[in-house]
């Protein structure tokens, strides 16, 4: 899998997101283009912002064991999987802000680099790897620019 701690791979994901306009469609799913920058964006709001609170001790390790693999390992996600409460976008998001945020969050990602993450625990699975770790920021970023064409 790529690195989102790699420059060059990072680059290419920030290329991919400027491939996107307010005019892009989604080839699945139910999100348009800002509300899914708008989605990708909670993958760092939990790490970078105090914006949610943290499960408690029983809803943790009921998502260690059944939802942590599938979000942490290189396995992709399937076209139209079930997600988290606080990860679904209903309002309307302005696509400029939420591209920018999103653009700002992985060049901190990448600047903050992996041994930044490495055991740094995250906000529902517990202590993560940096391989897990960019598993996560990975796949999830290009599901969903794969669901948007780019």
């Amino acid at each position: 899998m790529k690195s989102v701690f790699n420059q060059t791979e990072t680059a290419e994901l920030l290329a991919r997101i400027d491939k996107l306009s307010p005019d892009s469609t989604a080839l699945w799913g139910k999100m348009n283009v800002g509300q899914m920058l708008a989605h990708c964006n909670v993958t760092y709001e939990l790490i970078y912002e105090d914006k949610y609170p943290k499960p408690n001790f029983f809803m943790k390790t009921i998502l260690k064991l059944m939802v942590k693999n599938t979000v942490v390992s290189e396995k992709p996600y399937k076209k139209n999987s079930p997600t988290a409460p606080i990860f679904i976008i209903k309002e309307s998001k302005d696509f400029e802000a939420e591209k920018t945020r999103l653009k700002d969050h992985i060049n901190k990602t990448l600047s903050l680099g992996e041994n930044y993450f490495n055991g740094k625990e995250s906000h529902s699975f517990g202590v993560l790897t940096i391989q897990e770790w960019n598993n996560m920021f990975y796949k999830h970023l290009d599901h969903h620019l794969s669901q948007f064409g780019v």
